[in-house]
């Protein structure tokens, strides 16, 4: 799954992915798109890794990437268009708005004004939209009077893509306007922006950096606020020595955990664990995926062969303190095939090939 960071010039967009990604800025490629597999923190590991002392511990990642200069421009121009491809092949928006004073670095149109700017980004999001929405539909229009194999799929093509059409042109989203299945997989292509799920970091200046976001945006899945520059710094140092400092700004946790876990929600995804001396492991799953598609994921032939599901929920696991213990108090289940995947189920897959 991959995030885009985008944002106006100077809204600290860079900053942010040096914060979620640990790297430096020497270590990115100026003018070029940068890319970094993020991990996503999983507490729950911990205590399995304790449990269990395996040899290895994996955790699931994100992609997030930055993308060189900025989006300001129409479509003519070179700021939105350039980024398209890449913007529609990302799963979710991690949009940057800044919210700091400062005399060394310019403001987008002379003006600090998060939520403006939030505003702009919409529009132009649903400008990118409507013109790729608009060439399908003419071409449609055509196609769909030529007697061919395609022209009952083309005409229901056609009938969805003028609602989207007519729901742009009226300023709203298609996020809540598809709907999932035939329609969600029939426009999966386009990779429509105000179909994707966004998450928004208001960047604040130092002194804010505790600070709640100073707005909340309903359409975002979450609104937070960071102050991109510290969170940067804060990266860069080790555990130890991070605590003085966060404790200067009033500082109780790095937003870069955060951000990453509302990524990670925003994109429908959860967490089924697996442990043993091995390995303790997350893997990320869509919710609401069976167990036999779970099992896929590790491997096709543990799908192909596949028996039951043994699982215990991890509070349940936890509570009992080790497998025996929660057999025992009879926390572990056998899971059939459709069996519907928790959030922080412990499973061992039973297969047979």
């Amino acid at each position: 799954m991959r995030v885009a960071i985008v944002g106006f010039p100077y809204s600290g967009k860079t900053a942010v992915f040096t914060a979620l990604s640990g790297l430096s800025r020497d270590q990115l490629k100026p003018g070029e798109e940068n890319l970094a597999a993020v991990r996503i923190p999983e507490p729950r590991l911990d205590w399995l890794e304790t449990a269990y002392k395996p040899k290895k511990r994996t955790e699931a990642t994100l992609d997030f990437v930055d993308l060189p200069g900025s989006l300001e421009g129409d479509l003519d121009s070179a700021g939105l268009t350039r980024h398209l491809p890449s913007l529609r092949q990302s799963d979710a928006l991690l949009v940057v708005l800044r919210a700091f004073e400062s005399g060394a670095v310019p403001a987008h149109q002379g003006r600090v004004d998060p939520a403006k700017d939030l505003v702009q980004l919409r529009d132009e999001f649903l400008l990118a939209d409507l013109a790729i929405c608009a060439g399908r539909i003419e071409r449609l229009e055509v196609s769909v009077k030529k007697p061919t194999k395609d022209q009952e799929a083309h005409k229901r093509e056609l009938e969805v893509l003028k609602r989207c059409q007519d729901a742009l042109e009226n300023e709203k989203p298609l996020r809540d306007l598809i709907q999932p299945g035939e329609e969600e997989k029939m426009l999966r292509s386009f990779g429509f922006l105000t179909q994707k799920p966004v998450i928004v970091i208001v960047n604040v200046s130092e002194e804010q950096a505790a600070a709640p976001a100073p707005f909340a945006d309903e359409q975002a899945v979450a609104t937070l606020a960071c102050c991109a520059t510290l969170e940067t710094d804060l990266a860069q140092m080790e555990p130890d020595d991070r605590a003085p400092f966060m404790a200067e700004y009033g500082v109780e946790a790095l937003a870069r955990d955060r951000i990453i876990r509302d990524c990670f929600a925003a994109l429908g995804l959860i967490h089924f664990l697996t442990a043993g001396p091995e390995e303790v492991r997350a893997w990320p799953i869509p919710r609401g995926l069976s167990a036999v598609d779970a099992a896929g994921k590790i491997h096709s032939d543990i799908a192909r062969g596949f028996i039951r599901a043994e699982t215990v929920a991890y509070a349940d696991l936890h509570e009992a303190g080790s497998m025996r213990d929660a057999k025992a108090a009879n926390k572990v289940r056998q899971e059939p095939k459709n069996y519907v995947i928790q959030d922080g189920d412990i499973i061992l897959f039973k297969f047979n090939v």
